[in-house]
């Protein structure tokens, strides 16, 4: 452990096994003085900022962030000026236009976000979606020549695209234009297309990688309207405010950084989507029974898994004509099936997860285990393999591969890592070495195409290359802590206080509070797998709290074994609707015993 940490409670081991620390250092606890005493806000919101790097002197701006403040020139990016004349060339010459989207949220997003925008020139573009399993990621060659066979003369692929050299080949040799509107990382040489706007491009200088693909798109938009102004000064643009909604949707959905011009997106955007414009994200909202106004947590954990569930078990494009349709009714009908198919989606993820779960705690068992958890059945389905990585991720802090091999030997798998680690990277070089037919992804996550009998090999080699830093993370993880509290002080005033501060996620995590020294007066299995607990402070505060998804876990242990005890407890706030009512809750993401 490094002698520079600020132990928190001196909790040097917690139920998880954690080491708990301070989160700001001395200097930040300084910068959060200066921001609550110079902006006239909570010290508990200010520490909160001063933890994340927020400047004094940008509180004020961190706290209402505006496009116009954060929005980088869209020509900034290579190529884009390059796509914005090509598309605004479609708009003006009433070309034929198609859209070749990925299947996921970002996917429906990007393709809905570019329709609504040509729909308001008068161009009915058709999108595209592939399917999962037949047709797997990204544009392929013979989908391309049916776009140009049905009229397509230009193609636009969002959320994808970038390493698709072969799929845009066929393309142009059947007589369509292709721009490609991407954020993935570059697998080899770019294909050769009109414009190829990707800040994770090699050549782009923007240093807007963080951006999501929706976000790539928005930014083409903005660039269009300035073409067509100077060529259609008569014709007024549409309000691209207003399409922040799936900016918003998609920024969250895919876990980008909620960062610069990311969080500006979400902040306004989630305002765009409490207006209820879109009818698909309305439909949406009403059949996920959201009864408050939508948030950043509704958009990650009950619309985008919704729309992704057509994706992994249904139809890939009903995500897309949901968020694309303005007829209420049919915005309706498609929300019902995305509701039916993710529930059918999760009993099926439950019973992957618990073949999953078991052969990696064989793998675990005895020792510290592999660095990457590897597990694979021809009993899965491939859609659904992307979740039980990430659940494996959070169970054996990790990285995590799960595959499905199909009849023939092949498998479609997915991963996850963990802070720090790039996946994306070892899944290139595994790529490169012949160990699976191909891959690729960011960071954070990647997608494999891999023969069964080269999964030993394959394993072996993320042994090989991933062991150190895997380890030398585990070592080094800790939960850090922004600010203790008793029951008494979490109260709406706070929750209030914190959504200012917010949205919260990857790049601005939520902020981590413990409640010390409280006495565990009950925990109680609620549902199937979550643990309920009622919390009370010395001053005789109380508060409920919950640990989602603990029932079956070492966290959800420790609370069913120490109810009566006095323990520190860590999570985050969060708002309970029920009724009409709005009361805080405390989401319960470690314990650990309270010395005498």
């Amino acid at each position: 452990m490094s002698s520079d940490k600020r132990i928190f409670l001196d909790v040097r081991r917690s139920a998880t096994g954690l080491v708990w620390e301070h989160r700001l250092n001395e200097r930040q606890e300084m910068a959060a003085l200066a921001i609550a005493q110079g902006q006239g806000i909570s010290d508990i919101v200010a520490r909160i900022l001063a933890g994340r790097g927020v400047l004094a002197e940008d509180a004020a701006r961190f706290l209402d962030p505006t496009i116009r403040d954060l929005l980088p020139d869209p020509a900034t990016l290579t190529d884009m000026e390059a796509a914005a004349s090509r598309i605004a060339t479609a708009i003006i010459k009433r070309e034929k236009v198609a859209i070749f989207g990925d299947y996921d949220v970002d996917g429906a997003a990007s393709s809905a976000l570019l329709k609504r925008f040509l729909g308001h020139y008068g161009l009915d573009a058709e999108i595209y979606i592939p399917d999962r399993i037949f047709e797997g990621y990204g544009p392929n060659p013979d989908a391309m020549r049916e776009l140009v066979a049905r009229g397509a003369r230009l193609i636009v692929t969002v959320d994808c695209g970038t390493n698709s050299a072969a799929a845009i080949d066929a393309a142009l040799r059947a007589g369509a234009e292709v721009v490609v509107l991407d954020h993935h990382q570059v697998g080899g040489l770019l294909p050769v297309a009109t414009a190829i706007v990707n800040p994770n491009r090699e050549d782009d200088l923007s240093g807007q990688g963080h951006l999501c693909a929706a976000g790539v798109v928005f930014l083409a938009l903005v660039q269009t309207v300035r073409v067509l102004r100077e060529r259609l000064p008569d014709r007024p643009p549409p309000d691209l405010l207003a399409l922040l909604d799936l900016v918003a949707l998609a920024t969250v959905c895919d876990v980008v950084p909620l960062t610069g011009v990311n969080r500006a997106f979400v902040v306004k955007g989630l305002l765009a989507i409490r207006r209820q414009e879109n009818a698909g994200l309305a439909a949406l909202a009403r059949v996920s029974r959201i009864g408050e106004p939508v948030n950043a947590f509704h958009l990650a954990f009950l619309i985008g898994p919704r729309i992704n569930a057509g994706g992994r078990i249904g139809d890939a494009a009903l995500g897309s004509r949901l968020l694309a349709t303005d007829d209420p009714v049919e915005a309706g009908k498609i929300a019902e099936t995305l509701d039916r198919l993710n529930q059918e989606r999760q009993a099926m993820e439950n019973e992957m997860l618990a073949e999953a779960r078991a052969e990696a705690d064989m793998e675990l068992a005895g020792g510290s285990g592999p660095a990457v958890i590897v597990t694979a059945s021809r009993k899965w389905h491939p859609g659904i393999v992307g979740l039980l990585a990430s659940r494996l991720k959070d169970h054996a802090r990790r990285p995590a591969f799960a595959i499905a091999f199909n009849a023939n030997g092949v498998g479609s798998g997915s991963g996850r890592s963990v802070s720090g680690f790039d996946l994306g990277r070892l899944v290139r070089e595994a790529v490169e070495r012949g160990l699976i037919v191909k891959g690729g992804g960011h960071a954070m996550a990647a997608g494999i195409t891999v023969e069964q009998d080269k999964l030993g090999a394959l394993r072996a080699f993320f042994e090989e290359r991933a062991a150190e830093d895997v380890f030398r993370l585990r070592n080094e993880e800790s939960l850090r802590i922004d600010a203790a509290l008793a029951a008494d002080g979490a109260t709406s005033d706070l929750l209030d206080a914190l959504e200012k501060a917010g949205p919260f996620g990857m790049g601005h995590v939520s902020p981590v509070f413990v409640l010390p020294r409280h006495r565990l007066v009950d925990a109680r299995l609620v549902g199937t797998s979550h643990v309920r607990a009622d919390l009370r402070s010395d001053g005789g505060g109380r508060i409920q709290a919950i640990a989602f998804r603990a029932a079956d876990s070492v966290l959800g242990d420790f609370l069913f074994k120490n109810r009566g005890a006095t323990v520190h407890v860590a999570g985050s706030l969060s708002a309970n609707h029920w009724n009409g009512n709005r009361t805080v809750q405390f989401r319960i993401i470690d314990a650990a015993p309270a010395q005498p």
